[in-house]
């Protein structure tokens, strides 16, 4: 199993333009294997889409993940379009990921999409989004979108995995039906490994396979007592578990918690700080120390 360990930035993040290019660049220099950009229209942090094309300037190497954009409420054929592009411009290193968003008021009113009706849509999007990356020509009449002879142009530099996010049964089982790969989140090691066998059952019963190294997780770490408000967010997303087994403390926390993952067969490691570091070259200097050396 060959683990690859990437940089995740959260919601929270307001990076400037060089701050962000500078960022890209370190984790490249560094050897780290990817950065992912998380969706949220009303937080801080910048358009996952755009501020991914500038990470793909300023490097050569490093994927370039979404953690995770949401599709229900968007267009197939122009998201088939956006990553298209991004995967055409930066070499063929695009790896989108997709959910169905939170629930939250503000973001629910910016995609316009009815609660209820998220899972059908996104349901009917993703293999639609698949068909426009490889076919030209594309008929379709669904419940929710229509298109004649829809061609969407440039095709990506090579077949794009889509991995989805989620925790709850429907969702790990449309990973098994429909995806290629889990990005778990808030989630530990034994939460992983249960998650898993829902989404290989699931695939199994769809005549599918999940590829045995498209499984990974945001690992969440921090240098002093995890803030206030995301405990309580994690009370609220996951109450089930406690924020040690969640959260690790310090780089020798953090390594040991990267361990468990990759013991339940979690090879796909995007570190998340829950602050700001104080210098990111540091911060990545010294987390490519002591994670790195589970890299390979």
């Amino acid at each position: 199993m060959k683990v690859r360990i990437g940089y995740g930035l959260g919601n929270l993040r307001p990076l400037s333009g060089d701050a962000l290019g500078a960022l890209a660049e370190g984790l490249e220099r560094n050897g780290f294997d990817s950065l992912w950009l998380s969706e949220r229209i009303s937080g801080p942090a910048p358009d996952p889409a755009v501020a991914l094309a500038f990470a793909a300037a300023r490097t050569s190497k490093i994927k370039l993940g979404t953690s995770v954009s949401v599709l229900p409420g968007r267009n197939p054929a122009l998201v088939a379009k956006e990553w298209a592009t991004l995967d055409v411009l930066s070499g063929g290193r695009a790896l989108p990921a997709f959910g169905l968003g939170i629930v939250h008021p503000v973001e629910q009113q910016a995609f316009g999409v009815e609660r209820g009706d998220r899972a059908s849509i996104f349901d009917e999007a993703l293999p639609l989004l698949r068909r426009l990356w490889a076919e030209n020509d594309v008929d379709h009449d669904g419940r929710w979108f229509h298109y004649e002879h829809m061609n969407v142009l440039p095709k990506p530099a090579h077949p794009l995995d889509v991995w989805l996010g989620g925790r709850a049964p429907a969702e790990l089982r449309r990973v098994g039906r429909l995806g290629d790969g889990w990005l778990a989140s808030f989630s530990t090691p034994d939460q992983c490994k249960a998650g898993r066998v829902v989404i290989e059952d699931a695939a199994e019963a769809a005549g599918r396979e999940i590829d045995s190294e498209h499984f990974g997780v945001m690992a969440l770490y921090t240098h002093g007592p995890p803030p206030d408000a995301f405990v309580q967010a994690i009370k609220t997303r996951n109450p089930d578990v406690e924020i040690d087994d969640l959260v690790a403390l310090g780089w020798s926390d953090l390594h040991d918690l990267c361990a468990r993952y990759i013991a339940v067969g979690f090879s796909k490691l995007v570190l998340v700080p829950l602050s700001e570091p104080a210098d990111w070259d540091d911060e990545l200097a010294a987390a490519a120390t002591a994670l790195l050396p589970l890299q390979g």
